[in-house]
């Protein structure tokens, strides 16, 4: 544990951080197993509402910093592709 002042503020800061882009995270991975649910289903509609959704969330995850911005294009690439097949 740190003795400082200002050290033991980073360490508050960082844990309340840390549960903050934990939460949007799963947020995030939810909207995305939405979307492949909606897909598998075969419902166009709500696959192309989820999917505006998704992608969305994966946009602000990359302005957070949670994910990288390669890692957020080829998912984007990817639901894009698969939507696009099932129309």
């Amino acid at each position: 544990m740190p003795n400082i002042k200002s050290a033991k503020k980073r360490v508050l800061v960082t844990k309340t951080k840390t549960m903050q882009n934990k939460a949007f995270r799963s947020a995030m991975k939810t909207s995305i197993k939405k979307y492949q649910a909606a897909l598998a289903e075969g419902n166009k509609e709500l696959a192309s509402e989820t999917y505006l959704k998704a992608v969305s969330m994966i946009d602000r995850a990359v302005n957070k910093g949670i994910i990288h911005k390669n890692n957020a294009a080829r998912k984007k690439s990817q639901f894009t592709k698969l939507l696009n097949d099932a129309q």
